[in-house]
């Protein structure tokens, strides 16, 4: 018979208790997701993914041999959900929906594990954490990758009570193909299963099921590591950014950090089977760590590629609380269990940490102004007009103009030689710096779209067609009238205007012989 825990596999309570538990956590994060979903605009890696999903499903393979193929997934799932209805507030609702999946999902194993009470306030938990909202609310994979190792978590449990071992491994496999850096949760799993001392038998089966999964990876993994360069721009990591990953997953704000890392701790002394300490401390630690430790000779740390390793610390959290007030309200001898008081009590607590934390849910929510790429695209509608030459510095500042096209619509992209979805490429294919350079020199007024490093600082681009830009924008042209520029966050666009031509330094000397008849050329002087 499978260790499973005690009062986790006895105790799950009556049916409707864990319905309850699970659809409240769910319902919680759903309402949150949808607060403020449509913010006015896009951020950069949004736009990548609007761009990309609207393309057919031939061009997006032809993107994934070159670049983003980590992604090609979410890219799939997303151009059938575009196909719909394109618009900001539908590229973020699947995340929004898979994080109420992820919340509902945490709860079912704080139920199973322990009893519905503490899967209330697991799920709770991981619906008021910022960190977890703020993803909510992003057009890209990692909300879906969390509810992917949720639900493979659940499925494993449900396999080492009996269950079938294939919806286990089918679950992890996406969820890896969703992004490969989730297959570090299977180190996680061993350890799990290693700590709980779990039969002999359940060994081989989950060692079939994980491999398969990482097998179902390899060929992505190998794809990916020919585009490794994408993420060159990784710093090393710190002890800094493992003291910003632990706050993210307690609590950004003092008084919830310290009240839910002393309940965590309490949590963590247990018996040898599968409790919330087995199960949900490798989940939290394990992935990260690695990470960390990798990213220390090979860079390729994020918070957001660590996300779904957050939903072991509200497991820790609310395990941790059950032990406090399990023990604090005990009901008197002759006295009937108070049946719903200390799941209320609980989710109290769960309502004043989110109230302290409600200004950090509101930034997030309630821009004062729109996003950079919207507000560029906005100032390129009113001031661009049919036929203006602008050329983009470097070519990934082209990003304003293939998430809103609309506002660059008749403009002559002068360096643009085959477009994204046509040439396989994120922003297009330009044209060689000889034939740009002529082109550019022939125009005497210029838009220059200018991602912050491009034109203030000592950027020197490598690649020929950039260096063109560059040095034809700086030597040959000068900005307008500022009325005519738009700046933020250090991204511009602005109107150039040719250089007015030099005066001569000293007159010419005087020869004595007459000037040359019109339309004879004045000889030069040596």
């Amino acid at each position: 018979m499978n260790k499973c825990g005690g009062r986790g596999s006895a105790g799950l309570g009556t049916p409707w208790r864990t319905a309850v538990a699970v659809a409240v956590p769910a319902g919680v994060m759903l309402l949150l997701g949808l607060w403020g979903l449509d913010r006015g605009g896009m951020w950069r890696d949004e736009a990548v993914t609007f761009q990309v999903a609207r393309r057919s499903v031939p061009q997006i393979w032809l993107l994934l041999h070159r670049v983003d193929a980590v992604h090609g997934l979410y890219y799939f799932l997303m151009h059938a959900v575009l196909a719909l209805r394109p618009g900001e507030a539908v590229l973020r609702l699947p995340s929004v929906c898979a994080a109420a999946v992820a919340a509902g999902l945490v709860a079912a194993l704080g139920a199973r594990l322990v009893r519905p009470r503490v899967g209330l306030w697991a799920g709770l938990l991981y619906a008021v954490t910022p960190l977890v909202g703020h993803y909510a609310q992003e057009g890209r994979s990692y909300a879906m990758v969390a509810a992917g190792t949720a639900g493979a978590t659940l499925l494993l449990l449900r396999a080492l009570r009996g269950r079938s071992w294939w919806p286990y491994g089918v679950t992890l496999a996406l969820t890896c193909l969703l992004h490969e850096l989730a297959v570090l949760l299977v180190l996680a799993h061993a350890l799990t299963l290693l700590y709980a001392r779990v039969e002999r038998s359940a060994w081989p089966r989950w060692a079939a099921s994980a491999g398969g999964a990482v097998l179902a990876l390899m060929p992505l993994a190998v794809v990916s590591k020919g585009q490794a360069g994408q993420v060159a721009w990784l710093p090393r990591p710190g002890a800094d950014s493992a003291e910003r990953l632990l706050h993210a997953f307690l609590g950004p704000t003092a008084p919830v950090f310290w009240t839910c890392l002393v309940l965590a701790l309490l949590a963590l002394p247990g018996p040898r089977r599968l409790t919330p300490a087995a199960v949900a401390l490798p989940w939290a630690v394990v992935p990260p760590l690695i990470l960390l430790a990798v990213s220390q000779f090979r860079p390729m740390y994020d918070d957001r590629y660590v996300l779904y390793a957050l939903a072991g610390a509200p497991l820790l959290v609310a395990a941790g609380a059950d032990r406090v007030l399990g023990g604090v309200a005990r009901p008197a001898p002759g006295v009937r269990r108070a049946g719903v008081l200390v799941p209320l009590a609980g989710t109290l607590v769960v309502a004043l940490a989110f109230v302290h934390q409600l200004p950090l849910h509101r930034r997030d929510r309630t821009l004062a102004r729109p996003a950079t790429l919207a507000a560029v695209s906005a100032f390129a509608a009113r001031e661009l007009r049919p036929g203006d030459a602008v050329v983009f510095l470097p070519t990934i500042g082209r990003r304003a103009a293939v998430t809103y096209p609309r506002s660059f619509r008749g403009v002559r992209d002068v360096a643009l030689k085959a477009p994204g979805p046509v040439s396989g490429t994120l922003y297009g294919r330009e044209r060689g710096a000889a034939e740009l350079r002529r082109d550019l020199l022939a125009l005497d007024r210029l838009w220059v779209a200018a991602e912050p490093y491009a034109l203030e600082s000592a950027w020197y681009p490598r690649n020929p067609t950039e260096r063109v830009k560059l040095t034809v924008v700086t030597e040959e042209f000068v900005p307008s009238e500022p009325r005519r520029e738009f700046v933020r966050d250090g991204v511009s666009l602005r109107l150039y205007t040719r250089r007015p031509a030099a005066p001569a330094r000293f007159p010419p000397a005087s020869t004595g012989f007459p000037a040359p008849p019109a339309g004879r050329p004045r000889p030069a002087h040596r």
